[in-house]
């Protein structure tokens, strides 16, 4: 193919054309840069009426006979500053050669300059460069095509996303990486094409941009390197998003690019359908769990995701919010394809349930840190106590915060009371201790620090007297005085412990 160059000008024959310039004095792509158009004038200053990378052709009469050193240099620098890629000059029209001031100007400015003999018409150097033009754009639009079938043909292979990634790859010449909605990579070719510490940025990039759930394209700038960006799936249900290394494509690469992200698009939201079937079935072998039937959630487990996580196992229960959910589950999905037996998870009565070996923790702490889910973590159990193990998770869980993955362990050790720890337990605690506040505030009694001391004295008066510093009788008239603002018999058990809850939880 005859790319539109003014190297290639110069190598048609029929042209009859001739470098006055010496090729090692010009930039390295001085006679390589694509050129739009070639155009004719002789005015003394044409920059207003030219475009950009254009050839520009002269017969001189523009210079005086006499003209001096200024006049030509001028002349240059104007052509030089408006982008023109060089100057062919036309002899035996109006001069017999090339005035040797032009040539001087030139070659300190590095313009390009040569000679169209009286011969050649300006028209066919304009007419050889537009074949050169139609040619490279047909020769553009024939690989688009062809770049499209081969795609397509790729699309329909067994592991069509990545085949289809590695193809557009192989037609661009260049790397190009498919990360899914949680912004992990899943698909890249060629492999080592990235350097890891740049694939780590890029990654960060790129799950920035999904988080805003807004359809986009754009260019990142990572590692020193310039990456093409181009989201997936609808605005506010992005399914991931597509990088290609590299600069600018053409009109042709964009369209083969678009046609890759229409494809890649479809597959996924297809796989948005199959994802809620596996998401149904995940749900009910969750339920087969919690009735204490794992017979069945072996069979289907190990048909289609492999064998369940060996145990003791760690059962967790999590909770991620709308907008990240179908990530969420997405790198769940990749996680189990890439650790067969160390993960099972599914939808559960009470959110996301993962279920680990007792040994492999940190895949909880990494999903819960990913997704700023909050979570909780049963203690290690078989899959007969599945059940239990499952609302030592919830009850953890409570206790838990977003990013964080709180282990029941940790709760037990707060002991039951420690479970009370809530706004609605507080508020009951401060209304039900609100009538002895408020006769010490406006009496000037102690009678909410005396009940606390008498019950943590396990309710024994002259124990509780000791400790206050007063007498029995004031101890005993103080808690009598308190059973009856709290219309309540603190003989009764019950009712002393309820009473020493609502005084622990108070004071939290």
């Amino acid at each position: 193919m005859i790319e539109p160059t003014l190297r290639a000008l110069l190598s048609r024959r029929e042209l009859h054309l001739r470098l006055e310039s010496e090729e090692g004095s010009l930039a390295p792509d001085a006679l390589d840069a694509p050129l739009r158009w070639v155009h004719s004038s002789d005015l003394l200053d044409p920059t207003p009426f030219l475009a950009e990378e254009l050839l520009l052709l002269t017969t001189g009469t523009q210079f005086a006979p006499d003209a001096r050193t200024d006049a030509f240099t001028g002349y240059v620098t104007r052509l030089r500053s408006r982008g023109v890629r060089g100057l062919g000059f036309g002899t035996e029209v109006a001069r017999d050669g090339i005035p040797p001031l032009l040539a001087d100007a030139c070659a300190a400015a590095g313009m390009p300059l040569f000679e169209v003999p009286y011969r050649t018409p300006f028209i066919a150097l304009a007419r050889a460069n537009a074949e050169a033009i139609a040619a490279q754009a047909y020769a553009r639009r024939t690989w688009a095509l062809d770049a499209q079938r081969a795609i397509s043909l790729a699309a329909l292979r067994p592991d069509g996303l990545g085949a289809t990634v590695a193809e557009l790859a192989r037609q661009l010449g260049t790397w190009v990486g498919m990360f899914d909605a949680a912004g992990m990579l899943t698909q890249r070719h060629p492999i080592g094409g990235i350097p890891d510490d740049v694939l780590g940025e890029l990654a960060a990039e790129v799950g920035a941009v999904l988080r805003r759930g807004v359809r986009a394209g754009s260019t990142l700038d990572v590692g020193g390197a310039r990456f093409t960006l181009q989201t997936l799936g609808r605005g506010g249900h992005l399914r991931g998003a597509i990088v290609i290394a590299g600069g600018d494509l053409d009109l042709e690469g964009r369209g083969v690019v678009t046609s890759v992200i229409a494809m890649a698009g479809l597959a996924l939201e297809q796989n948005v359908g199959l994802g809620k079937a596996r998401g149904a079935l995940r749900a009910g072998l969750v339920h087969s769990l919690l009735a204490g039937d794992p017979t069945l959630a072996r069979r289907v487990s190990r048909e289609l995701w492999g064998a369940l996580p060996t145990a003791p196992i760690l059962v967790a229960v999590a909770e991620v919010s709308h907008a990240r959910a179908d990530a969420a589950v997405d790198w769940l999905e990749l996680a189990v394809t890439e650790n067969r037996g160390m993960l099972f998870h599914g939808r559960g009565p009470d959110g996301l349930v993962l279920v680990v070996p007792s040994d492999r923790r940190v895949v909880i702490t990494e999903f819960a840190e990913l997704f700023d889910a909050v979570v909780g973590v049963s203690d290690p159990v078989g899959y007969a106590a599945f059940a239990s193990a499952h609302a030592q998770a919830v009850t953890a869980q409570r206790r838990s915060a977003p990013g964080r993955a709180a282990d029941f362990a940790d709760v037990a050790a707060g002991g039951i009371l420690g479970q009370l720890d809530t706004v609605e337990a507080r508020a009951l605690a401060d209304s039900r201790l609100a009538p002895l506040r408020e006769h010490d505030r406006t009496q000037g009694t102690q009678l909410l620090r005396t009940v606390r001391t008498w019950l943590e004295q396990d309710a024994r008066i002259d124990a509780a007297a000791e400790a206050l510093g007063v007498h029995r009788h004031t101890v005993r008239s103080r808690v009598a005085q308190a059973q009856a603002l709290l219309g309540v018999d603190l003989t009764s058990f019950p009712a002393r412990a309820e009473l020493w809850a609502a005084l622990v939880t108070a004071a939290r």
